[in-house]
């Protein structure tokens, strides 16, 4: 009996020994979890259950260069509800009030939901059987809309009773296809396009810190309307763009397009002296058959530029010493020549042995060009190759946007061209060899700009709330890129083009115009004419022709109807745009007493113009024109008369309750005098009254007076 009394107790021992250590390791590992390792396992809990979270900020916007907004961040707001907030109380969410909230929901949010149906959906998320927590209400509303659900009944009393306002940005463009592809955007999993990826750095700010909690069904609330961190807005960017000039560029464009039934276009407008991008502009089809700018083809699409690129050669072999003088005598073998085994014709059937070398290049002739530039480097190629080097043409313009490829020139001393006896020729018309419309203008703008290259650029400085940041400085790319002797002689051959070459059709008669026109064959094989060939009609010149302002290049690419000429699809556009740009900028207009010393001719003056004594007085003052003043004595109304150089303002006499006479004022000026005489008036026309219904010296009131506008 002992024996199993001792087993007994031994084992009665063993257990409590054993419910003794299980007892300290549990104490031991509650002091290694609540007091040791406590920071660690805090922070876990605070993974799972709260959790900082990117707050974005406000993108900076895009600027036109007189302040217009290209591209700007507009604040949408998100409402959700917590039907289990805990402030959300029996109270508060009682059956008039939810039915109040069902109806305001129905009206104001979703017309295609009852009243009755939002109802009976809130109470079904106040059930305990829900676990419903971050309930969508409305997605991206404007402010004031936000502001007005939030005053519904319920979602008046706050986040407390479950009512969560959340700010989104969304990018918006008020000018819409304006510059499109040049302003670009920023997409999660895509590439960043244009200005808003070049300079996404710049306009995107720093992103703030929102603390949020996880509820039920793994839901993550915000803990506050508010970030706990702001974020800090992006600074904006003020391009070079002219609004106005990049409207024109584009409706022209878009015209062109639509009228010959093109694939796609494209245009761009710089600024001579400083190398601003005034306009840029992308035209192509979408699959569904719309315009749009899908594609920034004015940077990123490398073509042959065909007779465009002569200007080039033309200039190589003046800088060779190899073209002394444009009226040396070249034979063109009746449009017709074979280089090497290959033959080669002109464009146009003309019939001619020969012409001048200012001829072959105003009437654009390959034959005459390709024979011109075998006698100069035929014997030595690397030498034009050369030439071209140091026009530049080789390097890309390393504008702030991306996708631009450098240009394919071919070097005969490099192996892996292949070079042939037709390249020279070939290359010489603007073949074998890639270029973009952008690399294309940088060169004519240099010759526009007396040999000066300058770097085109698309933004002039970057602002934070109106104060600059960072400003840019027009870069000089080579302050040479020829001789002067060759630069005068490059304007004189494009000036002739537009005077009396392949682009006379869009001579001007209020300003001078030089370019040089382009059609290239896409899928050609050496010029062998057969089924399915698609052109590439171009221009590219600067204006006015003597002094110029703006370069500008027009390439349409696959015109297929009413021509694929150069000189009949893009040239035209050219001069749309150079005609719209002289109307709107005053720079690109001779004063009318250039060369006079003093005074202006009549025929140049306004004659007749009547209006406030003061108002046509601040105006000649404004002037500084020169003229005769009856003092300030007597009407407040005068009229201007213009005779031989001079002009004088005489007064004009107007009674209080007759009808006066208002010819040669404005309108604004007629109705207030006429109207203020109990005269009612009916407008015909636009501009300025020509001519009234009621004579002068009329009794005014109670009548109708017709102004007729011109």
């Amino acid at each position: 009996m002992l024996n199993i009394k001792n087993e007994v107790l031994a084992r009665a021992y063993l257990v409590a020994l054993g419910l003794v250590l299980v007892t300290f390791a549990i104490f031991l590992r509650m002091f290694q979890i609540s007091v040791r390792d406590a920071a660690k396992w805090e922070a876990k809990a605070d993974s799972l259950y709260v959790k900082w979270v990117d707050a974005p900020s406000q993108r900076g916007n895009i600027l036109a260069d007189d302040g217009s907004l290209l591209a700007t961040s507009l604040p949408f707001f998100d409402i959700h509800f917590d039907p289990k907030a805990e402030g959300l109380t029996d109270r508060i969410f009682n059956n008039q009030a939810v039915d109040s909230l069902g109806w305001l929901l129905s009206t104001f949010v979703d017309r295609q939901k009852s009243p009755g149906a939002y109802a009976s959906w809130l109470r079904e998320l106040r059930t305990p059987d829900s676990k419903a927590r971050y309930v969508l209400i409305a997605k991206e509303l404007p402010y004031a809309k936000a502001m007005q659900i939030k005053k519904f009944p319920i979602f008046r009393e706050g986040r407390k009773a479950g009512f969560i306002l959340e700010q989104t940005n969304r990018r918006e463009r008020p000018f819409r296809l304006l510059a499109q592809r040049t302003i670009g955007y920023t997409r999660e999993g895509a590439m960043p396009v244009g200005l808003e990826g070049a300079f996404n750095g710049v306009l995107e700010g720093r992103e703030g810190k929102q603390l949020v909690v996880r509820v039920s069904g793994d839901v993550y609330l915000p803990v506050s309307d508010l970030a706990e961190i702001e974020p800090e807005a992006g600074d904006d960017i003020v391009t070079t763009l002219d609004i106005n000039i990049q409207d024109v560029a584009e409706n022209s464009l878009l015209k062109a397009c639509q009228t010959h039934n093109a694939d796609h276009g494209c245009a761009i407008v710089m600024e001579v002296k400083t190398g601003k991008i005034r306009a840029i502009a992308n035209i192509g089809k979408t699959e569904e058959g719309e315009w749009w700018e899908t594609y920034n083809y004015a940077v990123g699409e490398r073509v042959e530029p065909g007779s465009m690129f002569k200007l080039a050669t033309f200039m190589a072999m003046m800088e060779e010493g190899k073209l002394a003088a444009l009226d040396i005598s070249v034979p063109v073998y009746r449009g017709k020549r074979n280089f090497h085994g290959e033959e080669l014709e002109d464009a146009h059937q003309h019939g001619l042995d020969r012409m001048s070398a200012k001829q072959v290049f105003a009437q654009s002739s390959n034959v005459g060009t390709a024979t011109l530039v075998e006698q100069a480097f035929g014997a030595n190629p690397p030498a034009f190759y050369d030439q071209l080097v140091k026009f530049g043409l080789d390097k890309v313009t390393d504008i702030e946007i991306g996708g631009e490829d450098p240009p394919f020139i071919k070097d005969p001393r490099a192996e892996k061209w292949k070079w042939s006896g037709t390249t020279l020729p070939w290359m010489s018309i603007g073949y074998e060899l890639l270029i973009t419309p952008l690399q294309m203008l940088v060169f004519y703008n240099a010759v526009a700009n007396n040999g000066r290259m300058m770097k085109p650029w698309l933004v002039q400085r970057t602002e934070r709330y109106g104060e600059v940041i960072k400003e840019f400085q027009p870069t000089v790319v080579n302050r040479s890129i020829a001789s002067e002797t060759t630069i005068r002689k490059a304007k004189e051959l494009l000036k002739e083009v537009v005077q009396s070459g392949t682009a006379s059709s869009i001579r001007s008669e209020h300003f001078s115009m030089a370019g040089k026109t382009g059609t290239t064959q896409l899928n050609y094989h050496h010029f062998q004419a057969g089924a399915g060939i698609g052109h590439q009609a171009s221009f590219c010149g600067f204006f006015p022709a003597d002094n110029p302002v703006y370069s500008c290049i027009v390439v349409i690419s696959e015109p297929r109807s009413g021509g694929y000429h150069g000189a009949e699809v893009a040239a035209p556009v050219f001069k749309e745009i150079a005609e719209r740009c002289y109307s709107m900028k005053a720079e690109l207009q001779t004063p009318v007493n250039a060369g006079k010393k003093k005074s202006l001719q009549a025929a140049f003056m306004p004659n007749g113009d009547a209006g406030s004594m003061y108002e046509l007085k601040k105006a000649l003052d404004w002037l500084g024109m020169n003229y005769k003043y009856p003092g300030e004595n007597g009407s407040d109304w005068s009229v201007l008369i213009a005779a031989n150089d001079s002009a004088r303002l005489e007064k004009r006499s107007v009674s209080n309750s007759s009808v006066p006479s208002v010819v040669g004022m404005g309108l604004k000026d007629a109705l207030y005098l006429l109207e203020n005489r109990n005269c009612r008036v009916k407008v015909v026309g636009v501009g300025k009254v020509r001519r009234q219904s009621l004579e002068p010296g009329t009794v005014a009131r109670g009548t109708t007076c017709i102004l007729y506008l011109e």
